[in-house]
């Protein structure tokens, strides 16, 4: 793909850093995630069609410039250029000016072919060099050519061996395989976004262009709605809420994608570790640890330093060995089951572990929490005998279904990874393992009536799994959790129990990260809530509030019984007007504002806000105390109060 030198200022959905146990692991969904297929490609060709009228306009101003490519995106559609000059965002809107004149004249798309050379000349006589190298390298064939993101887009799908097909709108014509609207007038709702660069070819060494994003709906409806979501998710921007909340921090002191949690994120942070082990533990998990580095012989023998060492840091040389920072935990976890022969009886064996884990991530790609460079994850694994496998998935599903509902996800969108029928030889394991473990893994999304997407192809070479994308509130979709069988690591460190029969036998493996890197989960959790989390995940759940100094002392007093109660409660005691003080807690959404003054003090009562604005009027402490932890201990994830 190509390299984005600045990011967008869309919403993102970063890819996951998921478990990558073994070597071998983004903005509003919209209405294509709700249409069904046929509807979600003709908004893929209105969008592909709008950037080619992005690109006429743009041309209309620049006639020097020179074209790259310009896709359909998820959301939109973006096309690249070198232009004589730095775009700002004021020459968006007269580049929009543009396509709505290009829109009106509502000139039709055609389609024509020609052979390679006869393209080449086109392009070269309309001094299109970046045109002409993706036909040149594409059907000729060229020895060493780069599958990026420029040889996988429409343009260079154009190029057919020795025939090139081309569209033309008006008086523009683009290299381009379609397919397109029939005239340009059926683009109707559209809006053109930010600007950023990227590389040609994904290479720093090629010129840097300039990237215009847009987006693209069937109607103006559809297109406000989509502008709205992407207001909204620059207000829950997980990066200024953690800042403005004391959630995290990112210093440069400690260095990119090293984020520090602040008070109040490690307050959230254990809440939802101290519910994700309760619930692990109602299940028969075994917790265990393991240390920040191993020895190279480990990683070898997992496979790592083969194939991964790409993403692992630097090695430390110590007493003339190798250590390496962990980049997963799950040799660890081999370690704690292979220290013994095992039973049949013993199985299944259910380790898990809130594990830190080190990953070399390239500086670019650092986003807040959401890609980092050292992040823990929810690390389970199960070994299992194969009898055993179905009933394990079952139960995996089951405690992930109860983590996600609580946590306030109610939406997911589910692939099922499996193996490509027409080429078995690239994976290991037997036939009638896969079948087995696919079957495991079907059945309990079938069991748990969750609907997924078959993907054929897609599961990594050792087994397959389910992927699950959890939707936040907005819509977006966001990849966080695995349930990956291995038939790789077993073999590796040759694990076995006895058998019934007295032999011994391989266990299935199967490595589950439900909520993911847990970095990257609470960035999802910020702005799934936009901060302002339900009563039992607020950092502070109640703030007393005295109206003056004198009130002082039957806050400390309300105080007190809060924190008695379990609440978590802090006390604003400077001499700010009351208002100011009701003002400030609204922005660190803290749910429940207790203001205290003489007659409250008279009365043992508290005048209740919430930071929804409502107003409970006066209420005994104790009965405020009762009903906030009653809502704690209840979970409830409403998003207000």
């Amino acid at each position: 793909m190509a390299q984005v030198v600045e990011t967008a200022a869309e919403p993102q959905d970063v890819s996951a850093q998921g478990p990558a146990e073994t070597a071998g692991a983004t903005g509003a969904a919209g209405a294509s995630r709700a249409a069904g297929v046929g509807e979600a490609e003709a908004l893929k060709t209105l969008r592909h069609s709008a950037a080619h009228v992005l690109a006429e306009a743009v041309l209309q101003l620049f006639p020097d410039a020179k074209l790259g490519i310009g896709p359909a995106t998820q959301d939109g559609f973006y096309y690249d250029f070198q232009l004589p000059r730095s775009l700002v965002p004021d020459d968006l809107e007269e580049i929009e000016k543009r396509m709505r004149q290009i829109v009106k004249a509502n000139a039709p798309f055609e389609r024509r072919e020609l052979p390679a050379a006869q393209a080449i000349d086109y392009f070269r006589g309309r001094e299109q060099p970046f045109k002409v190298e993706l036909i040149e390298d594409l059907s000729r064939g060229r020895e060493g050519s780069v599958r990026d993101e420029a040889a996988d887009s429409p343009d260079a799908r154009a190029v057919q061996g020795d025939s090139v097909s081309l569209y033309k709108q008006a008086g523009f014509e683009d290299l381009c395989a379609g397919p397109h609207v029939r005239r340009t007038g059926e683009i109707r709702a559209f809006k053109l976004l930010n600007i950023a660069g990227a590389y040609w070819r994904s290479d720093q060494k090629r010129p840097q262009l300039q990237r215009i994003y847009g987006t693209a709906w069937g109607t103006r409806k559809e297109l406000d709605d989509y502008l709205w979501r992407m207001e909204e998710a620059k207000k829950r921007d997980h990066r200024r809420l953690g800042t403005d909340l004391g959630l995290f921090l990112v210093s440069d002191q400690v260095g990119a994608g090293l984020p520090v949690w602040g008070e109040n994120g490690a307050v959230l942070r254990a809440v939802v570790e101290e519910f994700w082990k309760a619930e692990h533990l109602k299940r028969g998990y075994q917790y265990v640890y393991s240390p920040q580095i191993g020895l190279a012989d480990l990683w070898n023998t997992s496979g790592h330093l083969e194939y991964y060492s790409d993403k692992m840091y630097a090695p430390v040389q110590m007493d003339e060995q190798r250590f390496f920072l962990k980049p997963v935990n799950c040799p660890f976890h081999i370690q704690v089951f292979k220290r013994r022969v095992r039973s049949y009886r013993e199985l299944p064996v259910r380790y898990n572990e809130l594990g830190t884990v080190y990953r070399y991530e390239d500086a670019g790609t650092l986003h807040g929490l959401l890609r980092v460079r050292g992040f823990t994850q929810d690390d389970s694994h199960i070994f299992c005998r194969p009898d055993q496998l179905e009933s394990e998935i079952n139960g995996v599903l089951e405690l992930a279904l109860t983590l996600w509902r609580t946590l306030g996800f109610h939406e997911y969108q589910i692939e099922l990874a499996v193996r490509d029928p027409n080429n078995l030889a690239k994976y290991l394991g037997t036939d009638e393992e896969w079948a087995q473990a696919e079957a495991a893994l079907e059945k309990a999304l079938q069991a748990h009536n969750l609907p997924y997407t078959r993907a054929e192809g897609e599961a990594v070479f050792y087994a397959p799994k389910i992927d699950v994308h959890l939707v936040d509130s907005l819509g977006r979709k966001w990849q966080c959790s695995t349930i990956q069988v291995d038939f790789n690591l077993p073999e590796r460190f040759d694990l076995a129990y006895v058998g019934d029969d007295g032999r011994q036998h391989r266990p299935f493996m199967v490595h589950r990260a439900l909520l993911g890197s847990l970095e990257r989960f609470f960035g999802l959790l910020i702005e799934h809530y936009g901060g302002a989390f339900p009563v039992w995940l607020s950092p502070v759940q109640a703030i007393v509030l005295p109206i003056a100094d004198r009130h002082n002392d039957y806050a400390a007093t309300v105080y007190e019984q809060l924190r008695e109660a379990g609440i978590r409660a802090e006390m604003d005691l400077r001499s700010e007007r009351v208002n100011a003080k009701v003002r400030d807690a609204q922005l660190q959404k803290i749910p429940y504002m207790l203001v205290v003054g003489d007659r409250e003090a008279e009365q043992q009562a508290a005048a209740v806000r919430l930071r929804s604005g409502e107003n409970l009027g006066a209420l005994p402490v104790a009965q405020v105390a009762e009903r906030i932890a009653r809502e704690a201990q209840e979970r409830t994830n409403a998003l207000t109060p």
